[in-house]
């Protein structure tokens, strides 16, 4: 009696591990199913092993109920339910594996793939950097002969001044794409006339355009309703980088068309060229980050690479998009379409905001706190200062211009001008701490932060801390009389 509990207990479990088996075995064919996707044959061999365990299942069951077996074809029964229990797992775990390894030779192929681009880049951008450092530095030792003439001391300057902007634009596109991969972009909506921007798009290209001899036009008269609620910036952006592109890759003779439409609050802009063109393979990753085409035409031509990632970016982050029609040897055609709030009524005050204060101003006889602790930044902004009638005192450090601005006489500085990375206090918590005096007059004196730190998030930041206004190193002398025109009263 008990031998025959044994035998049934044996073939039951037998059966119930084999219901198991066939449960996991369809879960595993799902699972496979996915991988070989378009793979008929191997989708039909998966169930041949499903049809077998199926038989399997049906034999358990009618020895179960009909057979009489004795303990050693019981055995046999668990043991085999057992084995292909441990077979289906064996197989799971092996099938997990390979795709796992599967997973990570595609990740390492990406990463070889993106460290190759980026070794590239950098060869590239080592290059570009260098040649507008070896004309600054050359011009520079030219400049100090002796013998100049008025006329080659300003062309040498002027040389100095294009190449020092250049570099400036190699170094914002990348920290720009730094931006961009750690998430930090943030739009900036304003008021912002798109035929004014056009304007100003023509005007940043033509003599370029001229002196290579390129056929350049700008036509937004397909723009009905120019004011619109967009970060004026960033499209500006995207139009400089896609003219400018069309500069490089255009040849003398050629030329380069800008045009902009709308249809209701759809804008399309339009950036055609007749250069060089782009080959189809090129022109599926133009977007992507590091990429340049090799070709003997290109290679002669500066930048990092990374325009057309960032404008695409941008384009992105607006809810656009951004196509390209190309050809090799005839020419390229960019297309961005993004909508904007249009502002319809000129009496809408949020689309028509007060104008800042004007850039003409007298500033004889102010005096204005200037907190930097780099000497030959200091000595620049002093004497931009200066030129525009400020009187000028000086701290190194924002510990220091604290100091000095609570133990003046309100009305003695008119303004601060606080750089942010300095040694001791920086320029935030130096602002802070003039905010928090307790002189009712002091407390109040405008802050400007002067600072490398020239993204969105800086200004916030700057913001936050009590400062009433944000200007960008390298310093514009026109941005500086504007900005401080704005916050001083006349």
């Amino acid at each position: 009696m008990g031998s025959s509990f044994l035998i049934y207990g044996m073939i039951c479990a037998g059966v119930a591990v084999m219901l198991v088996s066939i449960i996991l075995y369809i879960r595993y064919m799902k699972a496979m199913a996915e991988v070989l996707k378009d793979e008929k044959e191997g989708k039909l061999l998966l169930f041949v092993p499903l049809i077998l365990l199926v038989l399997f299942f049906i034999g358990y069951l009618v020895i179960m109920i009909w057979g009489r077996p004795d303990l050693l074809v019981a055995g046999i029964l668990f043991g085999g339910s057992i084995f292909v229990f441990l077979v289906i797992r064996v197989m799971k775990l092996v099938s997990y594996k390979i795709r796992e390894h599967e997973k990570l030779q595609a990740a390492l192929k990406a990463a070889e793939t993106a460290n190759a681009s980026k070794t590239v880049f950098l060869s590239s951008m080592s290059h570009d950097i260098r040649t507008p450092l070896n004309a600054i530095l050359g011009y520079t030792v030219l400049s100090k002969r002796g013998g100049l003439t008025i006329d080659e001391a300003e062309n040498y300057f002027s040389k100095i001044e294009q190449s020092g902007k250049h570099l400036l634009g190699l170094i914002d596109e990348v920290l720009e794409m730094s931006r961009i991969e750690s998430g930090k972009m943030e739009l900036e909506i304003t008021r912002t006339d798109i035929r004014s921007l056009l304007r100003e798009t023509h005007d940043l290209f033509a003599l370029q355009m001229k002196e290579k001899n390129i056929s350049y036009t700008v036509d937004g008269s397909g723009v009905e309703y120019p004011i619109v609620k967009c970060d004026r910036l960033r499209v500006s952006r995207v139009l400089l980088n896609l003219v400018s592109n069309a500069l490089k890759f255009t040849p003398p003779g050629g030329s380069v068309t800008v045009t902009a439409s709308e249809d209701e609050d759809l804008y399309e802009f339009r950036v055609k060229d007749t250069g060089i063109g782009m080959s189809e393979e090129f022109a599926a990753r133009i977007f992507e980050a590091f990429e340049r085409e090799q070709t003997a035409t290109v290679s002669g031509i500066q930048g990092t690479g990374l325009g057309m990632t960032i404008t695409k970016s941008i384009v992105d982050l607006m809810g656009g998009t951004i196509d390209v029609i190309t050809s090799q040897g005839k020419g390229t055609e960019f297309i961005v379409k993004v909508r904007f709030e249009r502002c319809l009524k000129t009496s809408d005050e949020e689309c028509f905001p007060e104008e800042s204060a004007p850039a003409d101003f007298d500033f004889s006889g102010r005096r204005l706190l200037l907190a930097e602790d780099v000497e030959v930044n200091r000595e620049i902004a002093a004497i931009m200062l200066k030129d525009l009638g400020f009187e000028v005192e000086m701290a190194e450090n924002g510990k220091e211009a604290v100091e000095m601005v609570s133990v003046s006489q309100p009305g003695h500085f008119d303004a601060v001008l606080m750089d942010i990375q300095m040694p001791v206090m920086d320029g935030y918590e130096a602002a802070r701490a003039i905010r928090s005096l307790p002189d009712p007059e002091l407390c109040l004196l405008p802050i400007v932060a002067l600072t490398a730190n020239a993204f969105s998030e800086d200004k916030k930041m700057a913001e936050q801390a009590g400062m009433d206004g944000h200007i960008a190193k390298p310093i514009d002398p026109e941005n500086l009389k504007k900005t401080l025109a704005a916050l001083l009263p006349a």
